[in-house]
């Protein structure tokens, strides 16, 4: 099972990796949801740590249909992670149906070999998480998706999650990791349910639960062990 966690600079990455987390996500205005950090941070958080650091490319909260002003501002964000040793990208487009916008997303994955890609929470917003993650699974540099099951949070949509899972462990396709609303009272029962690899975590491995503060060493152990126990049984 991989942790994975939210972190804003380079204090937090070095803090998470200390505390156990096994990938980030380096987002930069997380009360809008998550947007692109500077260069200079990025290039802190990869000078920081030896774990795998996922930066998200996204250059505004609005919606995930995106101008070609916005996929040059794209293009070129996703190039300055790879000038800085990156290749982990957090990345999703959609068209105005609510499908994956499948030529946006490829000229994406044109950029690099290098680029392997979470599909992140725009996968939510589709019509249809089931058609979506037919669609993703033709991209071999998709690696995961970060998605709470089509639902506001991963309690209320995990049914889908384990559809989703059953459905990577059957075809091969990207790793599902859920993700928003996650925390130590439903990790366990969530995890026996839906059985992914990879989970993600935001404010609930925090102090208070609180993107201000720091990471909570305790939250991140007893949330592995609520995990391990669920494994166990």
């Amino acid at each position: 099972m991989t942790l994975e966690v939210i972190v804003q600079n380079g204090a937090e990455a070095i803090e998470a990796e200390k505390m156990g987390a096994e990938r980030l996500e380096l987002v930069s205005a997380i009360q809008e949801g998550g947007l692109t950090p500077s260069y200079g941070t990025i290039k802190q958080v990869f000078s920081s740590v030896s774990i795998p650091v996922c930066v998200m490319i996204r250059p505004h909260s609005y919606h995930y249909l995106y101008s070609e002003a916005d996929l040059e501002v794209i293009h070129e964000d996703i190039k300055q992670v790879l000038q800085l040793g990156g290749h982990h990208i957090v990345f999703g487009t959609l068209n105005s149906d609510r499908t994956i916008n499948e030529d946006v997303l490829q000229d994406v994955l044109n950029i690099s070999d290098d680029i392997h890609l979470t599909f992140h929470r725009a996968f939510d917003e589709t019509a249809s998480v089931i058609d979506a993650y037919q669609t993703l699974q033709k991209y071999n540099q998709v690696k995961r998706i970060l998605t709470s099951g089509g639902a506001a949070d991963c309690l209320t949509g995990q049914d889908n999650l384990q559809r989703l899972v059953q459905m990577e462990n059957a075809e091969g396709g990207p790793r599902v990791m859920p993700g928003s609303g996650l925390s130590l009272e439903n990790i366990g029962d969530i995890h026996e349910t839906v059985q992914a690899h990879d989970y993600h975590f935001g404010k609930s491995v925090r102090i208070d639960q609180s993107f201000g503060n720091g990471f909570s060493k305790q939250a991140m152990k007893d949330i592995r062990m609520a995990i391990n126990d669920k494994k166990s049984n």
